[in-house]
């Protein structure tokens, strides 16, 4: 079994804490692969690095690549990605106008599982720009619609965990300490 790379998630910005040794050697294990998969998977290893700028030519590269294969899911889904790196270099705006886009598309396809993960990622750029309110509201639906894609409890963790900090800092309350339990690998959407 592969050493787990997410090892939790910070309560103040909820992204993920991680294994940076389990995570650069996933990152050499799928360097030499170009599948979509592979490319997504480099996206996320790239983005929680800290290696942004690789991160985004990775994610422009599985985004064309998604576009060749015809599928709008897998389009959509490296749209989601390379917003999430856009998030991380700080483009708050562009990150939350890209997702939106991507959970409008999402909701009216009845594509749930891509909602979830648009939702929960739009939510996080909503709590960065503190908009506390507008964030929960998102992280809400993004369990609704993941838990309709009968997504098991452990998988939900990211979500529950960011409704309880963004309901403790709209409360006034000190943030939840993290108590998402370890060994939580890459999901396909999520991280």
């Amino acid at each position: 079994m592969p050493e787990p790379i997410i090892l939790g998630y910070d309560p103040e910005t909820l992204r993920e804490r991680i294994d940076v040794e389990a995570a650069e050697a996933r990152l050499d294990e799928v360097r030499q692969y170009r599948s979509l998969a592979a490319l997504t998977e480099q996206v996320v290893l790239l983005r929680m690095l800290g290696r942004l700028d690789e991160a985004f030519e990775v994610a422009q590269a599985a985004y064309r690549q998604s576009r060749f294969t015809g599928a709008r899911e897998d389009a959509l889904g490296a749209r989601m990605r390379r917003a999430q790196v856009q998030h991380y270099q700080g483009k708050l705006d562009t990150a939350l106008v890209e997702l939106t886009g991507c959970v409008d598309e999402a909701v009216a396809h009845e594509w749930h599982e891509h909602a979830g993960f648009a939702l929960q990622y739009r939510g996080r750029v909503k709590f960065e720009q503190a908009d506390y309110r507008g964030a929960l509201t998102d992280f809400e639906a993004a369990q609704d619609h993941r838990e309709r894609q009968g997504v098991p409890p452990s998988q939900l963790e990211p979500t529950t965990f960011a409704i309880r900090v963004t309901r403790a800092v709209l409360e006034g309350a000190e943030s939840p300490a993290d108590d998402a339990p370890l060994g939580v690998g890459i999901p396909t959407l999520d991280a």
